[in-house]
């Protein structure tokens, strides 16, 4: 869970930007394609994992999309295997912010052979850098933030 500074609707704004996501998803390298029709359900972002030279091609699937709440994704991590991903935005009750959770699992390939608790240490930290560089992300592309 992470706290922002903004607007669900500017975490939200971040989100239905497909060529922002190797900026706040740890581990992407770069953006090669964007579908035009991003984030509708069944579009997808081309990426690469990895550090340059060693990168791996992969993709990252839109499940479903809620332009006032959340976008679930299938992130391919091959050879790793495939991840569903929820990413979820809240207002706080003070109606200052708003709250960012997301939560991850392997559901595909040879990290399912992984044990529930381990892939949980592992996915959590990054998860939790993944979710900061997002918050901090959508707070400066928020308008409060920038006339403030």
């Amino acid at each position: 869970m992470q706290a922002a500074r903004c607007t669900p609707d500017a975490v939200l704004r971040v989100l239905a930007d497909g060529w922002s996501y190797s900026t706040w998803v740890v581990g992407t390298a770069r953006i090669r394609a964007v579908d035009a029709a991003w984030p509708e359900p069944g579009t997808r972002i081309l990426h690469s994992v990895g550090l340059w030279p060693a990168l791996l091609d992969d993709e990252t699937v839109v499940r479903a999309w809620d332009p006032e709440r959340s976008i679930e994704l299938q992130a391919r991590g091959w050879p790793a295997g495939e991840a569903r991903v929820l990413i979820e935005v809240k207002p706080v009750a003070s109606g200052e912010g708003c709250m960012i959770r997301v939560t991850e699992d392997a559901d595909k390939g040879p990290g399912r052979l992984v044990p529930q608790p381990v892939r949980s240490a592992v996915i959590g930290p990054r998860n939790t850098e993944t979710l900061r560089r997002l918050a901090a992300l959508a707070e400066r592309r928020s308008p409060e933030q920038l006339s403030g």
